[in-house]
């Protein structure tokens, strides 16, 4: 069918008298402000009859992360590597993702941050308050873990028990460290000291994860036949620990003792297809390990856990 050329003449006209007034929305749509990115602060999902809640209680970027992960292999290895899995070689963020297990009976805290402001502030967020917190569980004690422990002289979570590897304190208690002495020295006459296979609370099972520390505690959560790893730092990369795990890690005390535990828990957790949480995995920290080749392929929670 052919048009006439009156019907184009008005049809170009009128496109042409609209041109103003669609830049001009254009225009008026663009000058919203850039406001950077965002982030959820907690991600609460079903385990059984337990609602675990992973809270966001700080973000880092650290540069140059070939010093602290992958110490012993060389830079070419560590950047192709990285670029297989679209990584920066002069960055990486670094997630600090302490948990909340709900058992129905007790809210369990597992781990407590960098500081008060950030845990508080995320456990807000996800609906908990300070005095809510029944029991702390400290997997270790290093700064990140115990950063949240007190404001000022006074206990963050005033109504709390607290629970801790026998072995990681007495390491600490005789260590000179003041971050130790300073948070968690004066909780120790609250505390309860496991080893491992202890128990928490019911379903929740302390599990010898050493190496990244002298007594560092992995949990194992347990409600209704199903299971979730509370990994803490057993593995602080997904791809630098979980796909290389005899990348040795600086922040790893014992690093031949903390390969061998990264070997033995992913061997059980892709095994048994486990999920877990690791403190440093990706934000919301919340994950399944497969195995691949000689390492591990990290698979983020998508709905699982939420059905």
């Amino acid at each position: 069918m052919t048009q006439s050329p009156k019907f184009s003449r008005r049809a170009a006209l009128a496109g042409a008298a609209a041109l103003p007034l669609a830049v001009g929305a254009t225009s008026l749509r663009a000058a919203a402000p850039v406001s950077g990115t965002s982030i959820a602060h907690y991600q609460r999902v079903k385990l059984g009859g337990f609602d675990v809640t992973t809270i966001l209680a700080g973000t880092a970027t650290r540069p140059d992360p070939q010093t602290i992960f992958g110490m012993n292999v060389d830079a070419e290895t560590f950047k192709e590597v990285s670029a297989a899995a679209h990584l920066p070689t002069d960055a990486a963020q670094f997630f600090f993702t302490p948990t909340v297990v709900n058992t129905g009976a007790e809210l369990v805290l597992f781990d407590t941050g960098l500081s008060p402001d950030g845990t508080l502030a995320a456990l807000q967020a996800a609906g908990y308050a300070a005095d809510q917190v029944d029991v702390v569980v400290l997997t270790h004690m290093h700064g990140d873990h115990i950063g949240g422990l007190m404001q000022g002289d006074a206990p963050t979570f005033p109504n709390a028990r607290y629970v801790t590897g026998q072995t990681e304190f007495d390491h600490w208690s005789s260590a000179g460290n003041d971050s130790f002495d300073s948070k968690v020295r004066p909780l120790a006459e609250q505390m309860t000291f496991l080893g491992n296979g202890g128990s928490v609370a019911s379903g929740i099972t302390a599990m010898a994860a050493f190496g990244h520390t002298p007594g560092h505690m992995a949990y194992m959560i347990e409600s209704d036949g199903k299971q979730l790893v509370l990994g803490a730092d057993f593995a602080n990369h997904y791809v630098w620990s979980l796909a290389h795990p005899d990348w040795e890690v600086k922040f790893d005390m014992d690093k031949e003792a903390a390969a061998a535990t990264r070997r033995r828990m992913l061997d059980m957790m892709a095994a048994d297809a486990t999920p877990f949480v690791g403190y440093h995995m990706p934000w919301p920290a919340i994950g399944y390990v497969e195995k691949s080749g000689d390492g591990y392929a990290y698979v983020p929670h998508s709905y699982q856990l939420l059905l």
